[in-house]
């Protein structure tokens, strides 16, 4: 399939006499992608074909400040049940919800301002698709619905996140500080105005014939997924629940995805685009387009690179030792390893010596020395507390529970990315997997448990349970209807879901963050307060608002 080319080549277009645009006072007017001016296009560029094929790639991204981005994860994971803070990095505090989490975090201002000049060039393809011409109407059609698909994810992730938000459905050309947070009813409306209308102009195949533009089945599948989030709101109503469900049989049914036949397969290394996949975010190894880079790949590995035997490579990643599981996840989440391959596919369990000679012994003292040739075991992580005795006979270091601490620990495998240019490089090129058939199988057992349907859910749920199974443990790994719970899903799908960022927003939708922080996050449950299922305003957009704090109120305890 042909990648779409020009989704993140729009230097000229960003930079160019059409910011105007992309720019509102819901925004900040630095230009956070620091590009060169190439050239200088006008605003009428946008009435020609071409101008508007460029502005829908623009659109795309905005995408790429949420996803694979540390300020995507650190809104995700941190801060939840089942990852807490390693060592290192400046934003623990979003993890330990201290009070230095406040309206000036950079975090939510750059997502608010990228995700807002996104939303701005979405108004902008929609508001004047009609009055281009030249192009042909279905491809017309279909760059109107992917504007109104990518507008309503970027307003679907902020409701969660902000609560009541401004609600733009036009273009502003020009810088407007009459603003005002429309409540979340209006948010949601808009969103799935957007979705429906979407639906039918949206490429209906497997794939898009550019891949990484949006399609039908992502739409269906974002969609459902408003629906369900929508149904534990303020917004709810009585059939949301319900709605979600065929759209998301149709994703499963329709379409010719599968899900791959070991879960290790998904995220294996070149195997980006695969049979899971209902949509992904595009990323590349060309620097000049390449943006900031998927930058997951750093953010979930333990120190190796100074232990005995190792230094850092490529293959095994620059470690910034930001998340580590909490002692719940390791324990109860990831508790069966016998049947459940998921725990073994998703964390490194082994590093091989790629410095060879031998050096004292670190964080394994049952031996005082250990010696490697090039390739040798260096370090073990065998997830369970192995006796003194038998740590001593290996010729290896043997990293166990009890040693664990905020450096050491089993760091995530899913977004390692051996294919980076040198050990440094932080841009990584992988593609990011936004929606994939494992997830969607959730979201339809969540659908069908909310209606009461527990033997559905259950026989949903035991599917995706059997493809996560160890060769022959099949049958092991299914459940009964009388242990499909709500809390057994919350536990499923951190076992499916782990690092995908997808944690904290599910909590918040379950109604059981504050509750499941507190009980499974030792470094937050002392801060974590009801006001917390709201991320704060940004203190910029406030300021920067016709009447200032009575014209667009900050969220309640910040």
């Amino acid at each position: 399939m042909k990648k779409i080319s020009k989704l993140y080549q729009m230097k000229s277009w960003i930079k160019s006499g059409a910011l105007a645009l992309t720019l509102t006072l819901t925004f900040s007017c630095q230009d956070q992608l620091q590009e060169d001016v190439v050239s200088q296009i006008g605003s009428n560029y946008m009435n020609t074909p071409k101008g508007l094929e460029d502005a829908v790639n623009a659109a795309y991204t905005s995408l790429r400040s949420w996803y694979g981005t540390e300020r995507g994860h650190n809104l995700t994971e941190f801060g939840t049940d089942v990852y807490t803070n390693g060592a290192d990095g400046s934003w623990k505090f979003m993890n330990t919800y201290t009070n230095q989490f406040d309206s000036q975090n950079g975090h939510v201002r750059e997502l608010w301002d990228e995700f807002y000049r996104g939303i701005n060039t979405c108004n902008a393809v929609i508001d004047r698709a009609q009055n281009v011409t030249g192009m042909a109407e279905n491809i017309k059609k279909q760059r109107v619905a992917e504007a109104k698909f990518i507008r309503a994810h970027n307003y679907f992730i902020m409701v969660q996140l902000f609560g009541p938000i401004d609600l733009q459905l036009n273009e502003n050309i020009v810088p407007n500080k009459k603003v005002s947070r429309a409540p979340v009813s209006e948010v949601y409306a808009a969103i799935i105005r957007d979705l429906e209308s979407a639906i039918p102009d949206l490429e209906g195949t497997k794939v898009s014939v550019q891949y990484g533009r949006v399609t039908r089945a992502a739409a269906q599948n974002l969609l459902a997924k408003v629906y369900l989030t929508k149904g534990t709101s303020e917004a709810k109503q009585a059939d949301d629940f319900a709605k979600a469900e065929p759209l998301l049989k149709s994703v499963i049914s329709s379409y010719g995805f599968t899900l791959l036949p070991q879960y290790s397969q998904i995220y294996q290394f070149g195997n980006e685009r695969n049979d899971e996949v209902i949509w992904s975010i595009q990323y590349t190894r060309d620097p000049l387009t390449n943006g900031g880079g998927n930058n997951s790949h750093v953010f979930y590995l333990m120190e190796y690179d100074v232990q005995a035997g190792m230094r850092r490579d490529t293959q095994n990643g620059r470690p910034f030792k930001r998340y580590r599981l909490t002692p719940y996840a390791l324990n109860t989440v990831f508790k069966d390893r016998e049947n459940d391959s998921r725990y073994k596919a998703s964390f490194i369990d082994v590093y091989f010596s790629n410095r060879p000679g031998t050096f004292n012994t670190s964080f394994d003292l049952s031996k005082p020395t250990v010696t490697f040739a090039e390739g040798d075991t260096a370090i073990y992580i065998p997830g369970f507390e192995m006796p003194l005795a038998d740590r001593a006979k290996k010729k290896y270091q043997v990293l166990v529970p009890s040693r664990y601490d905020e450096r050491l620990f089993p760091g995530l495998k899913k977004h390692l990315d051996p294919g980076r240019a040198d050990l440094t490089q932080f841009e990584g090129g992988r593609d990011f997997i936004a929606m994939r058939l494992g997830e969607t199988y959730l979201l339809l057992a969540e659908a069908q448990l909310m209606q009461g349907k527990v033997s559905e859910a259950t026989a949903t749920i035991n599917i995706l349970r059997r493809r996560a199974a160890f060769p022959g443990k099949a049958d092991a790994m299914e459940i009964t209807p009388s242990q499909m719970n709500l809390d057994f899903l919350i536990e499923e799908s951190a076992r499916e879901l782990t690092g995908e960022q997808f944690r904290w927003l599910n909590l918040k939708r379950w109604g059981k963050l504050i509750e499941r922080v507190r009980l499974h996050n030792a470094q937050a449950a002392p801060n974590i307060k009801d006001f917390h299922v709201l991320r704060p305003i940004p203190q910029n957009q406030i300021d920067r608002a016709e009447g200032g704090p009575s014209g667009f109120p900050q969220n309640t305890g910040y």
